[in-house]
Order: structure tokens, then C-alpha cells, then sequence
């Protein structure tokens, strides 16, 4: 806890300290007054439908894509050579 003359006299000091993490604590005759907190940047809650009407889906983009299937299920991801090999 801090007296005020004090944190008058050192606030560059103690805004540094609170600035790292410390929550300071000033008094009045031994009374806490006050307390300095680090500054906490709020923002404001995301909002949804920002892409309303700008997103299309095709008939069949639920349909199973059997590439992709056979892709993730062992298939290889490069093509069959078609050089001989001796």
C-alpha cells in the first residue's frame, strides 16, 4: 500500500509496476483510496451474419466426394508413373 504524497511522488514508478502486472493499492491517512489496475484493451463482442447472401453452397456439396475419400482412406496422393522401370 502506497500513500498519496508517495505515489505522487513516484506515479512514473508505479505506473510501470502496474503496467508489468502489479495492482497498487493507494491510501489516505492508512484509508485505501484507490487502486491502479493494468489497462485491459476490451473488444466489443463478434457479431454474426457478416457474410449473409454472399455465401452460395452447390446442390451437391453434401453429396460424398469419392476422391476425397479415397484420398484420406489410404489412396496415393501422386499419380501412377507411367515410366517403365527397368
Amino acid at each position: 500500500m502506497h500513500n498519496i504524497q508517495e505515489a505522487k511522488t513516484h506515479l512514473s514508478r508505479l505506473v510501470e509496476l502496474v503496467a508489468s502486472g502489479k495492482e497498487i493499492v493507494i491510501a489516505k491517512a492508512g484509508k485505501p483510496m484507490a487502486r491502479l489496475v493494468p489497462y485491459v484493451i476490451e473488444h466489443p463482442p463478434r457479431k454474426g451474419g457478416f457474410f449473409r447472401g454472399q455465401i452460395q453452397e452447390s446442390s451437391d456439396c453434401w453429396e460424398p466426394d469419392k476422391e476425397l475419400i479415397a484420398t484420406m482412406t489410404g489412396a496415393t496422393l501422386e499419380p501412377e508413373s507411367t515410366i517403365d522401370h527397368p
